[in-house]
């Protein structure tokens, strides 16, 4: 996946002493990309829990965006999953209001980012992980807070629409 070495000028926003610490470290920081969905958007406390969620894990955001996609958008970002039966649904309920895109920046973003929201299905959430942001704020499948890069090859893909 991308690394961002830390010789590469970025804009960070800092949580505190603990993330100037990280950036001085000689490590390399992986990158992923997370997008807050609209039904955790359309409520401000959600979030802003969701954020602090972030923070609150070290990941240093490297960038933070408000995007309204089209319908258009939506099918080309979730292309790899087109024929599924979740697909239309998905890509409606995407197109159907503000998303916060992040891309952020931790040792082992991908996999850490992956852990707090998991799984994707909340009911299993409920059961497998109780302490996670799907758990915690989503609602069903498709309404389940949070989009994330799944792997070094889709968040490559998935960082580079939001340059």
């Amino acid at each position: 996946g991308l690394v961002l070495q830390l010789e590469d000028q970025v804009n960070v926003d800092l949580a505190g002493s603990e993330m100037t610490s990280i950036l001085r470290s000689p490590k390399a920081l992986q990158l992923t990309l997370s997008l807050i969905k609209p039904d955790a958007v359309a409520h401000p406390l959600i979030l802003e829990a969701v954020h602090q969620q972030i923070l609150s894990n070290k990941f240093l955001i490297v960038r933070m965006r408000e995007l309204l996609w089209r319908k258009e958008d939506c099918q080309k970002f979730y292309k790899e999953h087109e024929g599924r039966f979740f697909y239309q649904r998905l890509v409606e309920f995407m197109a159907g209001g503000p998303i916060r895109a992040y891309i952020l920046a931790h040792k082992d973003a991908i996999q850490l980012w992956r852990t707090l929201m998991r799984p994707t299905r909340v009911f299993r959430a409920c059961h497998m992980a109780p302490d996670s942001i799907r758990r915690s704020f989503g609602i069903s499948d498709t309404c389940n807070t949070t989009h994330d890069s799944d792997s070094g090859f889709s968040q490559q893909r998935d960082c580079s629409l939001l340059s």
